[in-house]
C-alpha cells in the first residue's frame, strides 16, 4: 500500500498549523493568531518512530562486520493540513470547499479540537470541542452530499453492478441527509440516543466510498489540543473527551501543540529529557501514529541488510506476496517465497546467519499472513 496519509481538519485557530509544524519538525506551515493563516494546503511526510529499527541496525552491523551502521528508514506518514473550515464552507463560505478536495485522497481524518485557553489566539467560530466537531462534521457531510447528488441514476436496462452501486449511493444519501456520517464509531452504535450510520462498511460500500472519495466514510482521529498544565492528566482527559464527543477512547489523542512545537527543535536526547519532565513516555507524533495504525488496521514488517534497515507499512491480514509488492511491484509478480523470522528471535539469535544455523528461519509461500514485526527476505524470480 502507499504511505499512510492523514488529513488534518478543524476550525480556524484551533492549533492545526502549530501541530503540523511540530509533526514535521520544521516550520513549513504559517502559524498565526488570526483566521485563515493557512491559505494553501500544507503537505509533509514524517517518519513514524520505531525503536526496533535501531536494534536491527546494530545487530546487522555486528553480524555482517560492517564499518558503519546501515541506514535506518522508518515507515512514513503523510499529513495534509488544510485551511480552517467555517460553518458554510461546503457552500463556499470562508475560503470555500475547494480545500476539502485536498483531503479526499487521505486514509483518515484527524480532527483537531481546541481545549486550550489563550486570549491572544482569536476564536473564529470555535466554541468547544463538542460544538466544533459537530460544525466540521456537518461541513464534511454537506460536501459528501454534493458529491453524491452529482451522480446520475442508471436508466433503461442496467447491470446488477450498476443496480447495487446506485442502491448504495441512495443509502449513503439518506444517511447524510439525516445528519450522520457514513462511517461512525461503535460507541455511537451503542448509544440509544443517537441515530447513526455504520461502524464498518461492507466490501461493496467500501468500494463505492473509495471511488467517490467520500470524506465521512473515512475513520476519524480526535486530537484534543490542551494547555501544557493539562498534559499530566492526559489519561483522565481522554476518558472525559471520549464520553463528551461520544467516540471510542482509543481514537482520542491528548496533545499540546505548543509543547510539540517546542519538542520539535530539540535533539533526541533533550526531547526525551523534556518528555520525562512532563511525565510523558512518548511525543504527540508517536501517540498519533499509533492511533492511526490501530484504527486503519495497519502493521509493519521489517527488512534488515547491509544496504538498509527499514520498516514497511501493510494492512493487517496482508499476505507475503502483497508485502513483497509494497517493496516493488515486480516483487509481487515474480514472488517465489519469503524467508521469515520474528523480530524477537532475530534479536535473540543475533542476525540472519545465526538464526539460519538455529533453524529459526521459516520458508513461507505467497499466502502466508504477515505478522507485525516479521523480519523478512523475499525470494523473487528474474
Amino acid at each position: 500500500m502507499s504511505q499512510l496519509s492523514i488529513g488534518i481538519v478543524g476550525l480556524p485557530n484551533v492549533g492545526k498549523s502549530t501541530l503540523f509544524n511540530a509533526l514535521l519538525k520544521k516550520q513549513v506551515a504559517l502559524a498565526a493568531d488570526y483566521p485563515f493563516a493557512t491559505i494553501q494546503p500544507n503537505i509533509g511526510v514524517v517518519e513514524v518512530p520505531d525503536e526496533r529499527l535501531e536494534v536491527l541496525a546494530n545487530i546487522t552491523q555486528q553480524s555482517e562486520k560492517l564499518a558503519n551502521l546501515p541506514p535506518i528508514k522508518h515507515a512514513l506518514v503523510e499529513f495534509v493540513d488544510i485551511a480552517g473550515l467555517v460553518k458554510g464552507a461546503a457552500q463556499g463560505e470562508g475560503l470555500g470547499n475547494q480545500f476539502l478536495a485536498n483531503i479526499r485522497e487521505t486514509q483518515a481524518i484527524c480532527h483537531v479540537l481546541r481545549a486550550f485557553a489563550n486570549a491572544k489566539v482569536v476564536r473564529e467560530g470555535s466554541i468547544s470541542p463538542v460544538e466544533d466537531l459537530a460544525t466540521v462534521r456537518t461541513e464534511l457531510q454537506l460536501a459528501d452530499l454534493a458529491t453524491l447528488n452529482k451522480q446520475v441514476a442508471p436508466k433503461g436496462t442496467v447491470s446488477k453492478t450498476e443496480q447495487w452501486r446506485w442502491s448504495i449511493i441512495e443509502e449513503f444519501k439518506k444517511t447524510l441527509e439525516q445528519g450522520r456520517n457514513i462511517l461512525v464509531s461503535k460507541a455511537n452504535l451503542n448509544n440509544h440516543q443517537a441515530v447513526t450510520g455504520k461502524s464498518a462498511l461492507n466490501k461493496d460500500e467500501a468500494l463505492v466510498a473509495k471511488e467517490l472519495c467520500l470524506l465521512t466514510a473515512k475513520p476519524e482521529i480526535f486530537v484534543i489540543n490542551v494547555d501544557e498544565k493539562d498534559l499530566s492528566q492526559a489519561d483522565d482527559l481522554k476518558g472525559k473527551w471520549a464520553k463528551q464527543l461520544d467516540v471510542p477512547i482509543e481514537q482520542v489523542v491528548i496533545i499540546s501543540a505548543q509543547i510539540e512545537s517546542q519538542l520539535a527543535v530539540l535533539d533526541t536526547t533533550d526531547q526525551q529529557a523534556y518528555l520525562q519532565d512532563l511525565g510523558l513516555d512518548e511525543s504527540g507524533l508517536e501517540r498519533l501514529a499509533k492511533v492511526a495504525y490501530d484504527i486503519l488496521q495497519l502493521q509493519s514488517f521489517l527488512t534488515a541488510g547491509e544496504i538498509e534497515v527499514k520498516a514497511w507499512t501493510i494492512e493487517k491480514g496482508a499476505t507475503a506476496r502483497q508485502a513483497a509488492g509494497v517493496i516493488h511491484s515486480d516483487f509481487y509478480d515474480k514472488f517465489i517465497s519469503a524467508r521469515v523470522i520474528s523480530f524477537e528471535d532475530f534479536v535473540k539469535l543475533g542476525g540472519w546467519q545465526s538464526a539460519k544455523e538455529a533453524g529459526k528461519i521459516r520458508q513461507e509461500g505467497r499466502d502466508y499472513l504477515m505478522q507485525d514485526g516479521d523480519v523478512v527476505e523475499f525470494m523473487v524470480g528474474r
